[in-house]
């Protein structure tokens, strides 16, 4: 009987042993939050330590389309600054309250507040700027 429950205790350890290799990976590069509710959006955005870029989109979207991975790509690598994608069919909360009318809809937020944003599919050098402004690489104001 011993013997059972000493394989039954191995089998949760080996699992916490691979989510915690699993935890220290995602620590390397930042995983997109894809938010999927009010609660989470204020959880993981809200009260995140880091500033967070909002990316509202949509699947039937042609400009997030294009613009959703080129966030990704330029977010995910880095350790200071957070990535969150929402859908607007899926959140019309969260739509409403930040009353986002079209999309693409980029919002910045840091230490709980709005601090930028912009509709649409802009220029690379536009997205660029706002990322390094929110991740640290230029003063605000520069």
């Amino acid at each position: 009987m011993s013997n059972a429950i000493c394989k039954s205790l191995r089998s949760p350890v080996r699992n916490l042993a691979s989510l915690k290799k699993a935890i220290s990976t995602s620590l390397v590069h930042n995983e997109t939050i894809l938010v999927r509710n009010n609660e989470e959006f204020i959880n993981k955005v809200m009260n995140n330590d880091k500033p967070v870029i909002v990316n509202f989109h949509a699947e039937w979207c042609e400009p997030c389309k294009i613009l959703t991975p080129q966030l990704k790509q330029l977010i995910e690598p880095l350790t200071d600054l957070d990535l969150a994608v929402v859908d607007v069919e899926d959140n019309a909360d969260l739509v409403h309250t930040f009353e986002v009318k079209a999309v693409p809809a980029v919002i910045a937020i840091k230490n709980g507040l709005i601090v930028d944003k912009f509709i649409g599919l802009v220029e690379t050098d536009m997205i660029t700027c706002l990322i390094n402004r929110m991740s640290g690489k230029k003063k605000e104001g520069t």
